[in-house]
């Protein structure tokens, strides 16, 4: 069934990659949604990791994980999620991306095309087989455009030995309308 919200459609797509222990990333936490999620799907013996630069977006996240009971499967790292290797040894079944800026925060805080591009490289390195990378890009503010076209150039360019790479995007919405990225390590 096609879902109204295009969290709700990733977030469907994710739910059938992850299994309980799993140990998963949210690249981008910010407000908490998908790492509350995450943290739902991988159970008690599971791991998220998650990820912001901005402390709002760390504190509104812990928040929303404490009022859960699940604050004790994750680790919230300030960091670039570009540094995923400096704070992750262990491989990881799912990383999640949302580009573009935090909604409640501050719209001069975006995510970057270099930052972000290093980011997938990680993610990739550390990826299970069989294991899944999504990524929505809102593109529709200032630098937003520069950093589609750079992830969907990366993405295009990727082996498709190693890896399936696919977009889904709605084709009657607004200009500049969210895009799904999903790469599934083969």
């Amino acid at each position: 069934m096609f879902e109204p919200k295009i969290t709700d459609t990733v977030q469907g797509i994710v739910k059938t990659y992850i299994n309980e222990g799993d140990t998963v990333i949210d690249a981008t936490i910010g407000n908490g949604y998908d790492t509350v999620f995450l943290a739902e799907q991988v159970g008690i013996n599971g791991q998220v990791y998650g990820f912001d630069i901005q402390d709002i977006a760390i504190r509104s996240t812990k928040e929303k994980l404490d009022e859960r009971k699940l604050l004790n499967r994750v680790t919230l790292i300030k960091d670039s999620h570009e540094c995923v290797k400096d704070h992750i040894k262990s491989s990881v079944k799912v990383a999640m991306f949302n580009l573009g800026y935090l909604p409640s925060g501050d719209k001069e805080i975006i995510t970057k095309p270099e930052s972000t591009i290093k980011a997938i490289k990680n993610m990739l390195d550390i990826l299970e087989k069989n294991g899944l990378i999504s990524i929505i890009s809102y593109y529709g503010h200032e630098g937003g455009i520069i950093e589609k076209n750079e992830v969907n150039k990366y993405l295009g360019e990727l082996n498709n030995k190693q890896y399936d790479v696919i977009s889904i995007a709605y084709e009657n919405r607004k200009m500049n309308a969210p895009i799904i990225y999903l790469v599934r390590k083969k």
